[in-house]
């Protein structure tokens, strides 16, 4: 079945439901104002927003007036999947390991690993590790289900040349992107945690495992430089499963259109217990803590 392309109208109601959500959760007034910028200028554009995507790429949506690199992306990302992961978030919606278990043969232990070990959050970054071997490593995955991975995620994310395209784009973004340090990720965690234990933050109500509609889940949003940070805690089916919710964080760090996922937890074991670390940056975390003594 193909999925229908959205109209401006659609895209425009999008983003200004992510500058709503972002105003209502005490997100900075200047990225609040970009989004619904956006919105204006994708209901009032002549053309279709799809086929300047179409025609030119993200490079195409950025000259559009308003329309930076960052919500590019986003639209990019709504075109070509029918979710926005930020409005996932914004929603306290956000999983990646959800996501995991969209794909057949992973079910919710294997996505909880697949997260754990390999720090990844989208499809195309599961089939990268699919194929550089990284999932290899993965507990539970042998080549037989390495090998079916593969065949699923190559159906789900359709023609080859779009996958080559992806894969590509990904390992040049990977080698170029900005990566927040892990100095500045625990920071943004105790900022996150002492504002959630005074009682001084946001509180939204996430419309996963919440059948009462409680707001319950604080949200963070900070901007330093040219890079923004959001935080909340971990809404998934796992962490309610491990009683964790109050301490697995989630932190997303955005910069020039590259976003990253980080989950901070408090380490249980090893020369790091009781120590808050950055899942898959475990060494810099260590030299982080013997810096600060």
């Amino acid at each position: 079945m193909i999925r229908r392309r959205p109209d401006n109208d659609e895209i425009a109601d999008l983003l200004e439901r992510v500058s709503d959500l972002l105003e209502a959760q005490d997100a900075n007034g200047f990225r609040v104002r970009a989004w619904r910028g956006a919105a204006d200028t994708a209901r009032s554009l002549s053309g279709l927003v799809v086929t300047v995507l179409d025609e030119e790429g993200v490079p195409g949506l950025v000259k559009l007036p308003g329309i930076g690199k960052s919500i590019s992306a986003a639209i990019q990302e709504y075109v070509e999947t029918g979710r926005l992961a930020l409005l996932d978030r914004l929603e306290g919606e956000a999983s990646a390991e959800d996501l995991f278990t969209t794909v057949p043969g992973i079910g919710e232990d294997l996505a909880h690993s697949i997260h754990e070990h390999l720090a990844i959050e989208t499809l195309e970054d599961l089939e990268v590790a699919a194929h550089d071997g990284r999932l290899d490593h993965v507990p539970g995955f042998g080549p037989r289900r390495v090998q079916g991975v593969r065949d699923a995620i190559a159906t789900m994310l359709r023609s080859s040349g779009l996958r080559r395209a992806r894969r590509a784009e990904h390992r040049r973004g990977a080698e170029d992107a900005p990566r927040p340090d892990v100095a500045a990720l625990l920071a943004v965690d105790a900022t996150y945690r002492q504002g959630a234990q005074d009682g001084t933050l946001r509180l939204i109500a996430p419309r996963r495992f919440n059948p009462e509609g409680e707001a319950w889940l604080p949200v963070f949003h900070l901007e330093q430089g040219d890079g923004s940070y959001t935080a909340m805690f971990s809404n998934t089916a796992r962490a309610h499963e491990l009683g964790t919710t109050k301490d697995w964080v989630l932190v997303w760090y955005e910069q020039g259109g590259h976003e990253e996922l980080c989950t901070i937890v408090t380490e249980r074991r090893g020369p790091q217990a009781g120590l808050r670390v950055v899942r898959g940056r475990e060494p810099e975390c260590a030299r982080h803590y013997e810096t600060v003594g």
